[in-house]
């Protein structure tokens, strides 16, 4: 009850959603980037795996490559030999973490390349041979991690319970279906096994009978005679209810097989449904991955001639400030010189008030001294005249 839907076989449209991971589409931008973050660590893993073998056979693959990758790979295949050379001799651990510090770095460089050129690690999954390891389990792992993180991320709680609902219904018809074909089947055994008992019972009796009519041979002929075809009758009467009621069981599990059968071959049609729905998802998924990874590169190289711009602009500003250190350094030398300059211009100034002080001190000393010598000699000459007189 409820579960029907038109044009999907009677799967609730939540319950087709969530019976396989795949078929759901991110409905966020927060879960498009989370997935977006897995697909690339998924990715990421596959290729790392196939670096050991691709160093391994690197003249083969040099072709494919290209030279930025095959340096990138005999580089870190150098790196490689040292930190084993390294581990086989511990003792200096501040090169051993240099080492391991420019391994990672290699790692990114070479994953960043990759993922740079998409196309070309589908086409080394096809040309290397890999054997298997733990690195699969892991890969594996994560990739059903990936599946039961969109499954959580994608299912709202609603059809979460739309799809138990669901299981919890068909396996009650099952087990109904199921019980029913037992007790059926148990009716008929009981109902053979009454009509063999009855059969038994009457045989017994016909036997019995026959021995009665052996005594009786002679004088109980026509009673025997009767009893035999009443015995007879309702045999036949017997064989004929017994095998109506088998046939009639028969059909009853014909019937019930049918039905069986045709829920299966309707959950087969709603898993071819769903089954081409998935492929579309994933044909979808891939388109929008390839159109990511072209997005990508392009933006990677808008990043990197914006870069070589940056770093030229870097090399003119350096220059300018050199020049301006230059600049700076003859502008604080002039200032300085005109600093000096202006002390010395100042204490000649001062020198020259001072002295012009002095020289207007000594002349009105001066002044002073001849205003009194003439008052003396004014004084004198006046006592001379009065003594005279």
């Amino acid at each position: 009850k409820g579960m029907a839907a038109p044009g999907k076989a009677g799967i609730p449209l939540g319950v087709m959603k969530v019976l396989d991971p795949c078929q759901l589409k991110p409905d966020s931008t927060e879960t498009e980037r989370i997935l977006t973050v897995l697909d690339e660590t998924i990715f990421k893993l596959e290729i790392t795996r196939l670096i050991l073998r691709i160093i391994g056979s690197l003249e083969r693959y040099a072709g494919m490559l290209g030279p930025e990758i095959t340096s990138s790979l005999l580089e870190h295949q150098k790196l490689s030999m040292e930190i084993q050379q390294l581990l086989a001799s511990p003792g200096d651990e501040k090169r051993m973490r240099d080492a391991e510090q420019r391994l990672k770095c290699s790692i990114r460089n070479i994953l960043r390349l990759f993922l740079a050129n998409p196309l070309l690690y589908h086409g080394l999954k096809y040309e290397v041979r890999v054997r298997e390891s733990p690195a699969d389990v892991f890969i594996k792992a994560f990739k059903e991690f990936r599946d039961f993180t969109l499954e959580r991320l994608l299912t709202s709680p609603d059809e979460e319970k739309e799809k138990i609902q669901f299981m919890k219904d068909i396996s009650l018809r099952v087990e109904k279906n199921m019980e029913t074909i037992s007790a059926l089947r148990e009716e008929l055994a009981a109902v053979i096994e009454t009509r063999d008992e009855e059969v038994n019972r009457k045989d017994k009796m016909i036997e019995n009978l026959k021995t009665s009519m052996e005594d009786l041979a002679k004088g109980c002929k026509a009673d025997i005679t009767q009893i035999m075809k009443e015995g007879e009758k309702q045999k036949k009467e017997d064989e004929i209810a017994s095998q109506d009621r088998c046939v009639r069981l028969k059909h009853d599990i014909l019937r019930l097989g049918a039905q069986f059968n045709a829920l299966v071959l309707e959950h087969r049609a709603s898993e071819l449904v769903l089954r081409k729905e998935k492929c579309k998802v994933e044909r979808e998924i891939l388109e929008w991955v390839q159109k990511y990874d072209t997005d990508m590169a392009a933006k990677q190289a808008t990043y990197d001639k914006i870069e070589a711009v940056y770093n030229e602009e870097k090399k003119q500003l350096a220059l300018l400030m050199e020049k301006h250190a230059l600049l700076i350094q003859e502008y604080t030398q002039i200032e300085e010189e005109r600093r000096i300059l202006k002390e010395k211009a100042e204490e000649a100034e001062r020198e020259e008030i001072r002295r012009n002080k002095a020289a207007t001190y000594i002349q009105a000393i001066w002044k002073g001294y001849l205003v009194r010598s003439i008052y003396k000699s004014k004084l004198k000459k006046g006592k001379g005249k009065g003594k005279g007189r």
